[in-house]
């Protein structure tokens, strides 16, 4: 209910401005209590707590009023304008949060803290003590109602110290805090693989090369940027915040950090206790890790490979969505961490590998260990809420159900014996085990005891201990509850007494027990003999009430026995919560192990559903794929009965075993992007720990991967279609290293043929001296398949660096093209990935499918037909596929346009054939088209 007699308010503006006014009213308390808060947060809305309600006033009520859609009222008035309020239920209060965060709102939530009936012990003008506990950013939530619960939600600091740059990151729901140092080029791909909800960084720093295209990616994947002061990223103010928050005399023992990462980590503590009202989260000790230990994938390929989300921005279609079998939150987030940022150490790569395989060849134990983890919630965000003062009796129901199951998960892979468990696994089995966790075995079993399998979601609302656990809380429980059948035996005395039947014994807040009668039944009460045992309290319209001394007693002894019941209660949770901080370390531990063992289990289901194998990963510079599969697209054609045709991949950078990069040329739609982004997915899936769709994979470490491939402008940057992939290539150009693998699309299509063959060529080039990468290249300029064979032509006595500007020889660079056929007048895909060049594009046959109409078609092919026949496209070399030659010299346009030939004269009949459609025509229609088509002829 909310709070009465608090009504008076300002319409706008502060406090000073307003009551000084000539003729102003002085603002009332309450207010003065409002207006000293909003001060103190003026960026943010004001969760202003009355009683069951939160309260927005002024500017704050209309905008919450706008965004939620709920009614804009108004509260008293000042100066004779009335003020406007909004109010939001307390119990509902994480839904309208959820919704004012997406519409880029930041919440200070002002709390109660105080009961009423304290404050009015001050005086019966005294309001409640109120103050700001936290406020909601999208990077600092906790509450499972506004987070996605298979995603983590990272809060991200990115600092500058001279030539030193670094990230920091957060993830407050889970505890997880980790710091990368950066070389600068490296700074988007970061940023964008932890995909933060949030992002901090100093305001000075905006005009910094680069920073504007970071800010705006960011704001594009609607993070929400928050500039800072450039004091909050100084490096010895940053130490001093971990040493204090981690109770250390030096933070040798976490790493050795450098000053941009001190930076940033001090950005991302000092707001985690801003936004929390000081009351930092236990976070874990920060998680160093040093560049090079992820596989580098900037924000464009991330993008084009639809790594987490598909091009449509959605999760279904991605390679995520695809290959999560995990039964748990936890095990979810982690399965996204892997696949987004996979890893360099082959020894913890190989670990997983050894992990996936064991449970592969068990599936009994795989079923075993889901069924244990299907009843294991999220422990982790369930401890941080407790940690953070949020927690409830619920919070710690998951922490028992979730330690119980780990557990029995720890007994199901101890049963197969240490010495033939991976060690992966037998680690996680440690952590969870209560034998080897006596601590976490004995908060477990408190747990199950005290708590009520179906408890409330606060702990003041009581009710969640289990009768018999406490004895104190039993006794006052027993006095409440005999106390209620009192009443009702009471209750029934009175009726008898009084001859009353209308008489009922009720209670509420203000008065506590009464007896209601009738107005018209009041009289017989208010008359001798029952004046002298039933005193008059309240008149009202539905009733009058009374009450007696033996009522008013028996009210004292419930009220006390209720409310010391409660208090009993709320001391048991605070133990319980302190119990919980005692074994924070080993909790941890749990958390992180049953996220595992639902991360290995799930690869391993996906591998036994994909016919998955496991990849042979090494220093080298080789990548042999045999009978490899697109992961998302053969799992689509899988369910729609499709099969999906397998290709093999053989590359190396070194250019021995196999050639460097791969021309790739063929058909529209024959299938060339999917095989290029398979082989790039491969890599990704490989080194995140997972098996792989292939009969073989050999591969060495792959530090980066790049891929252009399709189409898309950049209207909000004002950049075209052609600039966005010059950009994107440029950027590949100059990263890509002897350990990158690299996939090229059509690169040097969106501008005028000239100009994008030299691109197209000159990229090719690049690609092979300079940056000496494995890669793939799909193209429809055919002319570039004769740079594969420049060294044979070479060595046949053609004369090497030519007029046509071909090297001496590109021996590590090949041909490879997908098959197509021509059955009955139909082109048929074959899907296959054969050696060498393609002979044609088949650009006209994939218009056909694409429903062109008939009469275009026609004028493609007889275009096509005349040009290929002709020569008239003008060629920078004599290159295999096509019939013309150029001149030497340039081509002298007034010549050229004397001795053209005429352009061919349509042919009627033909074309008149071409439109027909036997298949729709009667015989009617039929006889009618042979004498039109013998007069076309005649």
């Amino acid at each position: 209910m909310r709070e009465q007699n608090e009504s008076s308010a300002l319409t706008s503006g502060t406090i000073e401005a307003e009551a000084g006014h000539a003729g102003a009213s002085p603002p009332s308390p309450l207010m003065v209590q409002y207006l000293a808060e909003k001060e103190k947060h003026p960026d943010c809305l004001l969760f202003f707590r009355m009683g069951d309600f939160y309260e927005l006033f002024f500017d704050d009520a209309k905008k919450a009023a706008a965004a939620l859609d709920i009614a804009l009222t108004a509260r008293g008035e000042y100066r004779g304008a009335p003020i406007p309020m909004c109010g939001v239920p307390f119990h509902a209060a994480d839904a309208y949060l959820a919704r004012l965060i997406r519409a880029d709102f930041r919440i200070a939530v002002c709390e109660q803290l105080e009961d009423p009936a304290e404050a009015r012990k001050r005086g019966a003008k005294s309001i409640v003590r109120r103050g700001v506990v936290r406020i909601v950013t999208p990077g600092t939530l906790t509450e499972d109602a506004l987070l996605e619960p298979r995603t983590h939600n990272w809060l991200l600091a990115f600092a500058f110290v001279g030539k030193e740059v670094a990230i920091a990151a957060a993830d407050i729901s889970t505890g997880a805090l980790e710091s990368i140092a950066l070389a600068p080029g490296d700074l988007m791909h970061e940023i964008m693989a932890f995909a933060p909800s949030e992002a901090l960084y100093a305001e000075n720093e905006s005009a910094r090369p680069g920073m504007q295209e970071i800010l705006r990616l960011l704001a594009a994947r609607q993070t929400a940027l928050v500039p800072l002061s450039a004091a909050k990223a100084n490096p010895r103010a940053g130490e001093r915040r971990l040493l204090d928050l981690f109770e250390a005399g030096t933070l040798g023992a976490f790493g050795d950090f450098g000053k941009a990462e001190l930076a940033a980590l001090g950005m991302l503590v000092d707001y985690i206790a801003l936004t929390q009202a000081g009351m930092t989260p236990r976070l874990t000790p920060p998680r160093r890790r040093r560049d090079g230990s992820f596989m580098a994938i900037d924000a464009a390929t991330r993008a084009s490979l639809e790594i987490d989300r598909n091009l449509r921005g959605e999760r279904k279609g991605s390679l995520i969505h695809a290959v999560d079998r995990t039964v748990t939150a936890a095990g979810a987030r982690l399965l996204g961490r892997a696949l987004g940022r996979p890893l360099m150490d082959l020894a913890e790569i190989r670990e997983r590998h050894d992990g996936v395989g064991f449970l592969l060849e068990r599936p009994g134990l795989r079923a075993d260990l889901v069924r244990a983890l299907k009843a294991a919630p999220d422990l982790t965000r369930a401890r941080m809420r407790l940690a953070l003062g949020r927690g409830g009796p619920r919070d710690l129901l998951t922490l028992q159900r979730a330690l119980t199951s780990g557990d029995v998960l720890a007994a199901l892979l101890l049963e197969e014996g240490l010495d033939l468990v991976p060690d992966v696994l037998a680690k996680c089995a440690r952590a969870l085990s209560f034998a080897r966790n006596p601590g976490l075995g004995r908060l477990a079993q408190e747990l199950a005891a005290a708590i009520h399998p179906e408890p409330p979601f606060l702990a003041r609302e009581g009710g969640f201990i289990q009768k018999g656990y406490d004895p104190a809380l039993d006794s006052h429980l027993a006095l409440r509850d005999d106390s209620r059948r009192v009443i009702a035996e009471l209750n029934t005395r009175y009726c008898a007494e009084t001859a009353l039947s209308s008489l009922k014994i009720r209670h509420n807040s203000v008065l506590g027990y009464y007896i209601e009668v009738s107005a018209r039944q009041a009289e017989t009460l208010l008359a001798a003999p029952f004046t002298a045992r039933f005193f008059h309290r309240q008149t009202m319209g539905s009733g009058v009430r009374f009450s007696t001394a033996e009522l008013a007693e028996l009210d004292r002894a419930i009220a006390r026995a209720e409310g010391e019941a409660l208090a009993r209660e709320i001391h048991l949770f605070a133990e319980f919560t302190a119990a919980v901080s005692a074994e924070e370390i080993k909790l941890a531990g749990a958390a992180d192990a049953m996220a595992l063992v639902d991360f290995i289990g799930g690869l391993a289901e996906w591998a036994e559903e994909m016919n998955g194998i496991r990849p042979v990963l090494d220093d080298s510079t080789l990548w042999e794929i045999e009978a490899g599969r697109h992961p998302v697209v053969a799992a689509a054609l899988g369910r729609s009965g499709t099969g999906f045709t397998p290709n093999d991949c053989a590359l190396d950078g070194a250019g021995e075993a196999h050639p460097r990069l791969l021309i790739v040329t063929g058909p529209n739609m024959a299938g060339k992007s999917t095989f290029l982004r398979q082989n790039a997915l491969l890599a990704i899936l490989a080194q995140s720990g997972a098996f792989v769709p292939a009969k073989s994979m050999r591969a060495g470490l792959v530090d980066r991967v790049f891929s252009r491939v399709g189409a898309a402008d950049d209207l909000a940057g004002g950049r075209s279609t052609f600039m966005v992939e010059m950009v994107e290539t440029a950027a590949i150009l100059q990263q890509a290293g002897p350990r990158s693998f690299v996939i090229l699309d059509e690169v040097g299509r969106g501008t005028a043929t000239y100009d994008g063959l030299a691109i197209a060529w000159a990229v090719l080039e690049h690609l092979y001296e300079t940056n000496r990468c494995r890669g793939i290249f799909a193209t429809h300029y055919h002319e570039l398949t004769a740079l594969a064979g420049a060294g044979d032509i070479a060595r046949a006595g053609a004369p090497a660096g030519s007029a046509a500007g071909f090297p001496a020889g590109f021996p590590a660079l090949a041909n490879a093209s997908l098959k197509a056929r021509e059955w009955k007048g139909e082109l048929v895909f074959l899907h296959e990935v054969q050696k060498g060049p393609a002979d044609r594009s088949y650009g006209v046959e994939a218009a056909r499918r694409a429903g062109m109409p008939k009469s275009t078609l026609l004028r493609a092919r007889n275009i096509l037909a005349d040009l290929e026949s002709s020569g008239k496209v003008e060629l920078l070399a004599p290159l295999p596929l096509f019939s013309g030659h150029l001149p030497s010299g340039p081509p002298d346009r007034e010549t050229e346009r004397e001795s053209a030939e005429p352009a061919p004269v349509p042919d009627p009949l033909r074309e008149a054939l071409f439109v027909i459609d036997p298949d729709s025509l009667t015989p009617k229609e039929a006889l009618a088209l042979l004498y039109r088509l013998k007069e076309i002829g005649s």
